[in-house]
């Protein structure tokens, strides 16, 4: 690690580059032993920069959440996309520029989106039905068969279309507590995709694809072939909430917000920090003593950092400020003026927040800003 500490003056994101490529290739060996397509979700790193650490690991089709995104990583090079986001009728011209020069995926939740698209898209696109399996988020319920057929018949009457498949998100696995339960879901999730799959077949043929995509079913499950595509975002840079669920290790997790020590109080085996909810995002879990945790802290090693295990906890954010509640360990090793290491709750809503990273070698690495 080149890094210099002293360089940091207020809240600062860093990466580490072989965390990060240790994630995906381990997610892309799955994806290959499973024989299904690893298209992942931008999402949660929105650089370009570690789009580029990505591809090099054999990736060449991704998933993003909105226009805007598709537009920068398309600027980047990236030529087969997906919109993993119910389609905005209000940004149809948006979306016609850029199936004029990629490969875009769009995503439809029901027949009155279907019928708008049917009319207004100008350039080939590939579209999937959006399912809902359980989460209870966005798509059609997997047991509405007419909905789906419905749509399925507005899509494939439409000329610039081409009926790709169903996807759906299995977002509810991120708040249960057990690997067994994760697996669960997912397997109950694969044989709802499937049934679709199947009520598709008389409309649309043998050629419809199930595409899923939640972290924690893609890496606590060992074989994911019994669908076509998998599109996980968080395992690039994992975080507590996953470690909580056991879909990684702490080893895996792959960014640290470094926050200046600002104060401490023995009284309270207090430390405040310099990094509040507008930096670490204030996405929080519940531990097993039933305290709120906005981020565990994390100790510096010579190649970066490690857990602070039974080290305390970030009890409290602010706007700008945090508190920690430190064990003894920690209080005595703290002194004002250092840095502390908090591993984020969420990465994702964590760089969205801080909209750039700083890797272990110094460089410094935009995101989308829009």
């Amino acid at each position: 690690m080149s890094l210099d500490h002293r360089t940091i003056e207020q809240p600062t994101l860093l990466v580490d580059r072989d965390r990060v490529r240790r994630n995906v290739e381990r997610m892309a060996d799955k994806a290959r032993r499973s024989h299904v397509r690893l298209r992942p979700h931008f999402k949660t790193h929105q650089s370009a920069r570690i789009g580029e650490w990505i591809r090099s690991c054999g990736v060449e089709a991704i998933t993003v959440p909105s226009v805007a995104m598709a537009e920068y990583f398309a600027k980047h090079g990236w030529s087969d996309i997906t919109l993993a986001f119910p389609l905005n009728w209000r940004q149809i011209e948006r979306i016609n520029r850029l199936a004029k020069t990629i490969t875009l995926h769009l995503l439809i939740d029901c027949v009155e989106s279907a019928r708008f698209l049917a009319t207004q898209l100008k350039e080939p696109a590939s579209v999937w039905i959006d399912v809902d399996t359980g989460y209870e988020r966005t798509g059609i319920w997997w047991e509405d068969q007419r909905g789906i057929e419905q749509t399925a018949e507005v899509l494939n009457r439409a000329s610039a279309i081409e009926l790709a498949g169903a996807l759906t998100h299995a977002g509810h696995t991120y708040h249960v507590e057990t690997p067994g339960e994760i697996v669960r879901i997912h397997d109950e999730t694969v044989d709802r995709m499937n049934h679709v799959r199947e009520a598709l077949s008389p409309v649309c043929g043998s050629s419809i694809a199930v595409s899923i995509g939640d972290t924690p079913g893609c890496s606590v499950v060992d074989d994911l072939g019994d669908v076509d595509e998998i599109r996980p975002g968080n395992f690039v840079l994992y975080d507590v909430k996953q470690w909580r669920l056991s879909a990684c290790t702490p080893d895996d997790i792959a960014v640290v917000v470094a926050c200046p020590i600002v104060a401490k109080y023995e009284q309270r085996n207090e430390i405040v920090i310099y990094g509040g909810a507008v930096h670490l995002s204030k996405d929080w879990i519940v531990d097993k003593e039933g305290r709120s945790v906005f981020g565990y802290p994390a100790r510096w090693t010579k190649t970066g950092w490690e857990p602070a295990i039974d080290g305390g906890i970030v009890s409290s954010l602010s706007q700008e400020v945090g508190v920690v509640k430190a064990s003894k360990g920690l209080f005595q090793e703290a002194r004002i003026g250092d840095l502390l290491a908090v591993l984020p709750i969420h990465s994702c809503l964590t760089v969205s927040a801080m909209k750039h990273y700083i890797s272990l070698d110094g460089e410094r690495i935009d995101c989308l800003t829009d």
